[in-house]
């Protein structure tokens, strides 16, 4: 028999199969990558934050504050000082920032570490790769095609003619609902 000569239904299987094999690594970023940007809980996943706190001497003006910060190797380079108001001062680190509290001297500061391997998940995600968006767009349309071949895969009792419609109609009202109830 010639390949001409199969069924639309052969073909979508066959396509269906094939491109789905392929789509499964990309699948598998946008899947993790996913789950961790849904559960950031206000911190974005790609960076391990720690905060810390030490005690520098009290009232102290930007340059002090400089000066004695610098004396502690121990500490994050500090890059810059700003002024917030009379008593607080804004401490720019390598990696972080800070709050120096000039009637306490309590210098509040939290450093960010980027996780190398959710940090470049989370910019494919976010399409934030040169050269990723013609990928991101076949993704896109790979997805949009094995969902409506995957409708004609079961025929019969178990299709999308059914008990399939009624679970392709839960699926579309599921966002529906949430929208409207958001």
């Amino acid at each position: 028999m010639k390949w001409w000569n199969k069924n639309i239904s052969y073909w979508l299987r066959i396509i269906h199969r094939d491109l789905g094999f392929l789509m499964v690594g990309v699948s598998l970023i946008y899947g993790l990558s996913g789950f961790l940007l849904n559960h950031m809980d206000g911190k974005d996943p790609a960076f391990k934050t720690t905060e810390a706190e030490v005690v520098l001497d009290k009232g102290m003006d930007s340059d002090k504050i400089a000066a004695q910060w610098n004396s502690r190797p121990e500490l994050p380079t500090l890059k810059r000082v700003f002024t917030i108001d009379d008593e607080q001062f804004r401490l720019m680190l390598e990696g972080g920032v800070g709050v120096y509290d000039a009637r306490t001297g309590v210098t509040a500061y939290e450093t960010h570490e980027k996780r190398a391997v959710i940090y470049w998940l989370n910019r494919l995600h976010y399409n934030r790769i040169k050269g990723w968006r013609p990928m991101g767009d076949a993704f896109a349309f790979s997805l949009l095609f094995l969902a409506l071949s995957g409708l004609f895969m079961t025929k019969g009792r178990y299709g999308v003619a059914g008990r399939g419609k009624w679970y392709l109609l839960i699926g579309i009202l599921i966002p529906i609902l949430l929208v409207m109830l958001s």
